[in-house]
């Protein structure tokens, strides 16, 4: 029999960057009995490498915890879910999938900007909200200050407020208890036909596709057959497990229940996130309403070091689609790099995990492009274009509008910080909005920017101008139209599709000067002189030279008539010019990423 919905609460933990969510997840595990204190160690539910390495949370993870309390047993199924802003989409998926969410601060550094966002997403999907204040134990601890700045942002009543210490375990059986009073139980009908949500899912070598689900309604079996909604392609149930917080297998699950599903799914296309799974032959006739698809922000070129393994990448890709549906790829090919994908990302984090993910599970060695976003060009001919690879922007003569997309940017700092903020926004051609007080210590500063002068190193500045106490969080709002260009490299007259950008026009000229300079460092010396030069359209904005590597073919000459001398030197410069003519500059692989690296700078 499955378990009684009454008894089921499912919670996600939500917060910002690096405020404990994963130790307080540890904790839970540890204290319900769910590990031993043998197995206890930290994050212990960020099983990837890369996880563990930089100390944050990338993908979601789903684990069930039996507790009792009162006589009563509860099953508790907990996500515990990222903080970075670029993977803002995880913690959406997780919270349809829940009815509750512990919102945790740090009591150190008080409300940060990912605490506001994830809290008003929590309060959008009409989750109950707990809200705990954690690491109470630290010297640092301010919770009577921070209360205030939760009450002051979120209008969250200080009283329901709990204190723990994740590290030391303090408050937490408190936590539990307040998840099983304040979560409402799970909502669904068991006689109804199944309706699942899928969550989540990975590609499994001798499994095929591994599917997360959260059942809504009816009843998911060993053996039955289903249906995917959206594809409409039919299998037949051949596992069924949950995470405890290692997979355990099991016969059926009920009612608002959360478990992972096996069934001879093939194909990676065959499953989309948040779809419905359903049975047959009495089938659900109305899906669950699933998500929105996701907003890729950043987009730029992955190539194969060696033309070989294009093949290789494509399969790699879209095993990593599989388990990660927030990037997009499609194929592109590149004079320069030859044949590879364009790919599109949520964030500069995120392409910088999905890079290192590729090349760690498939011992792929890739290039990467310069990132980008996507711009708005409206033609002469009144066409409308979202164009997010600079070489695809139509000649200057054709394009009516440029528009580039703009962020709505919210820093939550210091307010002694708030005068250098400023200045960096102005610096990035920003628009500002309003600044709001929290407490007479920390700010607020509002600012519309363009999207394009923030994904670089806006981040990384902030924080050094803030000594790290600043944090920010944006969304898209729109399209702006500006005064842009496309900018292209030219070496030896042949323009290097890979390295061209896209520049505000009044930035143009000291971009295109910092490019060239960089290039010439890079590219070795041929036998004839090559030029290196930054374009706009027609007009050359910068140039370098790359000289000859000349041979002294008069060092065998001692004295004599000067025209002897002449002859053999005019004979050389016929032969430069002829190999101009002919030769190709090689540029290396090394070159690109050097360039590429240092181009945001």
């Amino acid at each position: 029999m499955p378990f009684d919905p009454r008894f089921i609460r499912n919670f996600s933990i939500v917060a910002h960057i690096d405020h404990g969510k994963s130790t307080l997840a540890d904790q839970l595990l540890l204290q319900s009995g769910a590990i031993t204190q043998r197995e206890f160690r930290e994050q212990l539910l960020d099983d990837m490498d890369l996880e563990r390495e930089r100390g944050i949370t990338i993908k979601a993870r789903a684990v069930a915890i039996n507790y009792t309390l009162d006589d009563q047993v509860y099953e508790l199924n907990l996500i515990d879910t990222p903080g970075h802003v670029d993977f803002h989409y995880e913690v959406s998926r997780s919270l349809a999938a829940c009815e509750g969410a512990i919102l945790l601060v740090d009591s150190t550094q008080g409300v940060q900007a990912q605490t506001v966002a994830n809290a008003f997403l929590a309060i959008g999907n009409d989750l109950a909200v707990v809200p705990v204040l954690n690491k109470i134990d630290m010297q640092a601890s301010r919770p009577d200050e921070v209360r205030e700045e939760i009450y002051a942002t979120l209008g969250i009543d200080p009283a329901e407020i709990l204190a723990v210490s994740a590290k030391t375990g303090l408050g937490v059986p408190e936590v539990f208890r307040a998840i099983i009073d304040r979560v409402p139980a799970p909502k669904g009908d068991p006689a109804a036909p199944l309706r699942a949500l899928i969550f989540d899912s990975k590609f499994d070598d001798y499994q095929g596709v591994v599917v997360y689900v959260r059942v809504v309604d009816g009843l998911l079996k060993l053996g039955q057959s289903i249906r995917l909604m959206a594809g409409g392609t039919e299998h037949e149930v051949t596992s069924l497990g949950r995470f405890r917080p290692r997979s355990v297998a099991c016969d059926e699950l009920g009612v608002g229940q959360v478990g992972y599903v096996t069934a001879n799914i093939k194909r990676l296309s065959d499953v989309r996130i948040g779809d419905t799974i359903t049975e047959t032959p009495r089938g659900a006739s109305v899906a669950l309403p699933g998500y929105a698809e996701p907003v890729q922000v950043v987009y730029c070129g992955l190539f194969p070091a060696t033309h070989n393994q294009f093949e290789d990448l494509r399969t790699a890709l879209q095993k990593l689609a599989l388990n990660d549906s927030s990037f997009t790829f499609e194929p592109e090919t590149s004079d320069a790099l030859g044949f590879g994908f364009r790919c599109g990302f949520l964030g500069l984090l995120h392409m910088e995990i999905v890079q290192q993910r590729l090349e760690r599970e498939s011992g792929l060695e890739l290039v990467q492009t310069a990132p980008n976003v996507t711009y708005e060009i409206v033609t002469k001919k009144g066409e409308t274009l979202h164009v997010s690879n600079p070489t695809r922007i139509p000649d200057a003569g054709e394009v009516e509008e440029f528009r580039e997309p703009l962020a709505r940017v919210s820093f939550i700092l210091p307010s002694e910080n708030i005068g250098a903020i400023m200045q960096l926004c102005e610096d990035r051609r920003g628009t500002y909005i309003k600044t709001e007080y929290m407490t007479p210590t920390r700010a607020i500063l509002t600012y519309e920017l363009p999207l394009a002068e923030m994904i670089y190193d806006l981040y990384d500045k902030l924080k050094s101008a803030t000594r790290g106490y600043g944090t920010m969080d944006y969304e898209l709002i729109g399209y702006r139209a500006g005064d842009l260009c496309r900018l292209d490299i030219l070496v030896a007259g042949a323009k290097v599709d890979a390295l061209s950008v896209v520049v505000h026009r009044s930035q143009a000229d000291r971009r295109g000067r910092k490019l060239v300079k960089k290039l010439r460092g890079e590219i070795d010396r041929h036998q004839f002189e090559v030029a290196i030069q930054a374009a706009i359209g027609s007009r050359v904005v910068a140039r370098e030279t790359i000289s000859a590597l000349r041979k002294n073919v008069t060092a065998k000459c001692y004295g004599g008539d000067i025209t002897r001398k002449r002859k053999l030197l005019e004979k050389q410069k016929e032969g430069k010019k002829r190999m101009k003519q002919v030769g190709n500059v090689e540029i290396s692989q090394e070159a690109f990423l050097s360039v590429l690296d240092d181009s945001e700078e």
